[in-house]
């Protein structure tokens, strides 16, 4: 064990480091509030690669891979792996037909309003806000609880640090920095990771001897049939998938590609990247339940690490954590206040675009400040997650239906998804998860809105989706400011 100043000081230094290349980043650079908020046709495709992967893997790699290999697997850790990729692919298609219908957007709510109207728009608001915050809030605990098993820190302290080393950087910089320090998080991230594994493993006494206690301490964790194991990939995928489809980071990166050919190959590159990143930290909760050390699954990574790694390898992952935490963070904040800075320019159009850009930075320390505020509290924002989840499954196909279907009208794509909500919730576990069956839950969350909205379609006027363009404009520019009913 690490001695808890040098654990301290670890994270320290590392958010310091960040915060630092971060700010010397954003100095250099003259934002207007389009560029803040969308860096559109900026990137290439190493560093579109590097902004998905460090985005898009936080710290709760270190959590949740590993609990769901306690109970789960093998089964749900290739669940968890390809659930976490199956966003990526699933925006080559989604972002090529957005690009082409709103070349000028910077979020999915711009879309829905333009696209469906009012009411869609608002539904649609309140699942992705509500989505990011509760994933924000959950970073910033979550590296908060892993500086507190190490080191015994308070979870205000490292809130408030890490909260505010990624505020700093983020509010000044906007995404243009989000994506340069997402490039040196990247090339941390990565190798501090597969270190992590092979001294774990190696202080187990090598891969051969892992696979030997694995075997002997819970075989069924290594079929493939495993029951739960099964059920639980196939939740999450559906989970995972329907959730980041509403994350407003992936819908800036997909503006954010030089073009086409940039968006298809860092999609596909990152989602081979994705798989083994987030199977390598489950793994070891797989290696933890087999070895007794995962009588508390939600932190059976660090239960083990605590038990067997030198001291190397626990500064090590604090560093990592502090990494994962800040790419995660930075995109979160950057992409509610892109939410609200594109919908404030609609609303109030009269605001130029220096107010605007002030608005947005208001915004982004408003929320850092709240999420910072709530970490401190340690509370379980587990359930909240799947209820985020949940309603994001029911939302996702009236939502992005409409990108092809001209018929959807604005209701029918609304009142698809509140009964897919409804179908869900039918089915929905407790908060004690004595009652219910998430699995069910989940199919139903997205069988029902997918067949509703197919079927009513047919029911509404064709829509001019080639007039989508010319609703969402640049910020700055006028737009046409009557939306279909």
């Amino acid at each position: 064990m690490p001695s808890s100043l040098l654990s301290i000081a670890a994270v320290v230094v590392a958010a310091a480091a960040f915060a630092a290349v971060g700010l010397l980043d954003a100095r250099r650079r003259r934002l207007s509030v389009e560029a803040y908020i969308s860096a559109r046709d900026s990137a290439g495709t190493r560093t579109a690669v590097a902004t998905v992967v460090a985005s898009a893997m936080g710290a709760w790699i270190l959590y949740s891979p590993a609990e769901a290999g306690t109970w789960g697997g093998l089964p749900a850790l290739i669940g968890y792996g390809l659930g976490s990729a199956a966003p990526m692919l699933a925006l080559i298609p989604l972002g090529r037909r957005m690009r082409a219908l709103v070349p000028h957007g910077h979020s999915l709510t711009e879309f829905v309003w333009a696209r469906y109207g009012r009411g869609m728009y608002a539904l649609a608001l309140v699942v992705m806000v509500f989505y990011m915050f509760v994933f924000l809030t959950a970073e910033i605990t979550g590296i908060a609880l892993a500086v507190n098993l190490v080191s015994g820190q308070p979870l205000a302290l490292t809130a408030a640090l890490v909260g505010l080393a990624t505020l700093a950087y983020t509010a000044y910089g906007g995404l243009p920095t989000t994506v340069f320090t997402d490039r040196l998080q990247a090339a941390i991230i990565v190798p501090l990771l597969v270190l992590t594994f092979v001294g774990v493993v190696g202080a187990l006494g090598g891969p051969a001897a892992v696979a030997a206690q694995v075997r002997e301490g819970a075989p069924a964790l290594l079929a493939l049939g495993h029951r739960p194991g099964v059920e639980g990939a196939a939740t999450l995928v559906i989970a995972i998938l329907g959730a980041n489809l509403f994350h407003q980071g992936y819908w800036q990166r997909v503006y954010l590609a030089r073009d086409l050919g940039v968006l298809r190959r860092a999609m596909w590159v990152s989602a081979l990247l994705v798989v083994p990143i987030v199977m390598l930290p489950g793994v070891l909760g797989v290696v933890a339940a087999a070895t007794g050390r995962a009588q508390t699954p939600s932190v059976a990574f660090f239960s083990l690490l605590l038990a067997v790694a030198p001291a190397w390898v626990i500064v090590g992952v604090l560093v990592l954590a502090v990494a994962l935490a800040m790419s995660s963070i930075d995109t979160l904040l950057n992409g509610l206040a892109a939410v609200f800075t594109a919908d404030l320019s609609r609303l109030r159009p009269a605001a130029g675009p220096t107010r605007l850009l002030g608005w947005s930075r208001l915004i982004t320390v408003g929320l850092a400040l709240a999420a910072i505020a709530l970490a401190a509290q340690g509370y379980s924002v587990l359930y909240l997650f799947l209820v985020a989840d949940l309603v994001c499954v029911a939302a996702a196909a009236p939502t992005f239906l409409g990108l092809y279907a001209r018929r959807l009208a604005g209701w029918a794509a609304a009142g698809s998804a509140l009964a897919g909500i409804a179908a869900g919730a039918l089915f929905f576990p407790d908060p004690d998860f004595r009652r219910g069956h998430l699995l069910t839950a989940f199919v139903l969350a997205a069988a029902v809105p997918s067949v509703l909205a197919a079927v009513l379609q047919f029911a509404g006027s064709p829509a001019d989706l080639e007039r989508l363009r010319a609703r969402v404009r640049p910020l700055g520019e006028p737009t046409d400011v009557n939306p279909r009913s």
